[in-house]
């Protein structure tokens, strides 16, 4: 059964009223978003100096009876925990304040000012390998962190990634964890029918195994991967055709990639969970081993000698430790070569007299 919570704007509006409080501490400025879990407001901290901006997420709570929700608040309060505790790392918005208030839960993060990767394509158009690469080294530490807390974000994708103004940094937003605490609508007296968890995600970002609610660490870097092909291409992944044969995104066709590039993004997207990376550690270091794998092509990139070229030039570098004597004949000796290829055959008799 749908939120009509979600519809209901409320509650949106009485936050918004001039000159209110809310919680008598938050000045609320306007609505950010609304979504199927609930609405953001932009807001100012007034207990704090200076008022700085936060963000209150105002989340609808999918469950009906009084057990439910209850335990729906204490999965939320211990998420929320795990949040509080992520939020350390400087690519993760602080989580500032949590609760709940009449059946409601709210979250009051850290303001990130800054514009998401979605809105950097919109206005600048598709990014070119080195820009996707440095994005893949920036990104990759904060998807190493959460994963070392246990957690699995589960919606990595454009517009959940932002880039502060102030420093550059991209932060990664919008965690799927307390999303799914809240998308219980159980009977508690019927755990035997009632579903462990929910999907959580975006069509096109999420593999497989996630939509066959089966998440794994290794989900992400398929959504990363994803993340990248936009960047590249600018396409959203529902936009690229589907291998018949692999059931994967065939996207090779619409970027313009170095060969070893390809080959670590292939192993990013695969939707084979034995042949995709398993470790932000493994794209980490393969991210790595594509650079020299870069420089080393650059390096070999020459136009081809032939062999009688080759071979000339090697006899002339040996020739260079001679003696006089022995450079004059060795020098006599190639002309004397020379002109036997170039004798017509009906001739007789030496090119060069001895």
């Amino acid at each position: 059964m749908a939120d009509q919570n979600s519809q209901d704007p409320r509650l949106s509006k009485k936050l918004c009223d001039s000159g209110q409080l809310f919680r008598d501490r938050y000045e609320v400025v306007r609505v950010l978003g609304r979504g199927g879990f609930g609405v953001t407001h932009l807001a100012r901290d007034r207990m704090l100096p200076g008022s700085p901006l936060c963000v209150i997420k105002q989340l609808f709570p999918k469950v009906s009876h009084p057990i439910a929700l209850e335990r729906a608040k204490q999965r939320f309060r211990r998420e929320a925990r795990i949040l509080g505790r992520l939020g350390s790392h400087s690519q993760l918005p602080m989580l500032l304040d949590y609760f709940t208030l009449k059946g409601e839960f709210f979250l009051v993060q850290e303001y990130v000012h800054g514009d998401t990767l979605s809105r950097e394509v919109r206005k600048g158009g598709a990014q070119k390998e080195p820009a996707v690469k440095t994005f893949l080294e920036e990104v990759l530490p904060a998807v190493r962190y959460i994963h070392r807390n246990r957690v699995i974000h589960r919606d990595i994708k454009p517009p959940n990634i932002i880039r502060c103004r102030d420093d550059n940094r991209l932060v990664l937003l919008d965690f799927g964890a307390v999303r799914e605490c809240l998308n219980h609508d159980e009977d508690p007296g019927d755990h035997a029918a009632s579903p462990t968890t929910h999907f959580v995600g975006t069509m096109g970002f999420a593999p497989p195994e996630q939509l066959a609610l089966r998440p794994t660490y290794s989900s992400d870097i398929y959504a990363l991967g994803v993340t990248c092909l936009y960047l590249l291409s600018g396409k959203s992944p529902l936009e690229f055709d589907i291998n018949p044969n692999t059931q994967e995104l065939d996207w090779q066709r619409s970027v313009n990639i170095s060969r070893p590039f390809e080959r670590l993004l292939a192993k990013m997207l695969t939707t084979d969970l034995s042949e995709r990376f398993k470790r932000i550690d493994e794209v980490q270091r393969a991210l790595q081993l594509d650079a020299h794998y870069s420089n080393l092509e650059q390096c070999l990139n020459r136009v081809p000698k032939t062999a009688e070229t080759s071979t000339s030039n090697n006899v002339i570098e040996l020739e260079q430790n001679l003696s006089p004597i022995q450079r004059r004949a060795a020098a006599i000796r190639r002309l004397r070569k020379r002109q036997l290829k170039d004798r017509p055959s009906s001739s007789t008799g030496p090119a060069f007299p001895l």
